[in-house]
């Protein structure tokens, strides 16, 4: 039973890495990646001996970081991929680990945004042949994939979360 356990649990850092790297390589992260992680959840939450009232409070972040996200997407901070993704990384990572994760999501975002405005600002001489996404991604004042930046905040916030915890006191 650890094993499933270990590989339920494998699925939300497994998904949001894909995400990060769809958003790096085309700007989108399409909306089946974030329908795995939330599904993904509830037998990874059983299997961890999540209680029942846990997860309503976990599903309760949830749709209160997807009422944000809706918001930041109507106000065009973030995209919808992103917005969609965030809510469901919430859900994985519940009330205590969602704030660690909203941290780490903004510390990792803005490394790596100062990291994307200088190399838009050094690169161009050599995106010429650089392929297609490379030259799209260091597009001066181009968009941002904030895909990655939730990705390293998922996979540094993760280990602290309820799931993890619980699973990590089981063995």
């Amino acid at each position: 039973m650890e094993t499933v356990t270990l590989a339920l649990l494998a699925i939300l850092p497994a998904l949001v890495i894909v995400a990060g790297l769809k958003d790096l390589t085309s700007m989108t992260i399409p909306n089946w990646i974030s329908g795995l992680v939330v599904l993904g959840f509830f037998p990874a939450a059983f299997a961890a001996g999540l209680p029942l009232g846990e997860v309503a409070v976990h599903l309760g972040v949830c749709v209160a970081a997807l009422a944000v996200g809706i918001g930041l997407f109507g106000l065009r901070l973030i995209g919808g991929g992103d917005a969609k993704l965030m809510a469901a990384a919430c859900l994985w990572l519940g009330l205590s680990g969602s704030g660690m994760f909203i941290l780490w999501t903004g510390l990792m975002g803005g490394v790596f945004c100062v990291f994307l405005v200088i190399a838009r600002a050094r690169a161009q001489p050599y995106v010429a042949g650089a392929p297609g996404w490379v030259a799209h991604l260091l597009e001066p004042k181009g968009d941002i994939p904030y895909g990655v930046a939730i990705a390293a905040g998922v996979l540094m916030a993760y280990p602290a979360s309820p799931l993890v915890m619980r699973f990590a006191a089981g063995i």
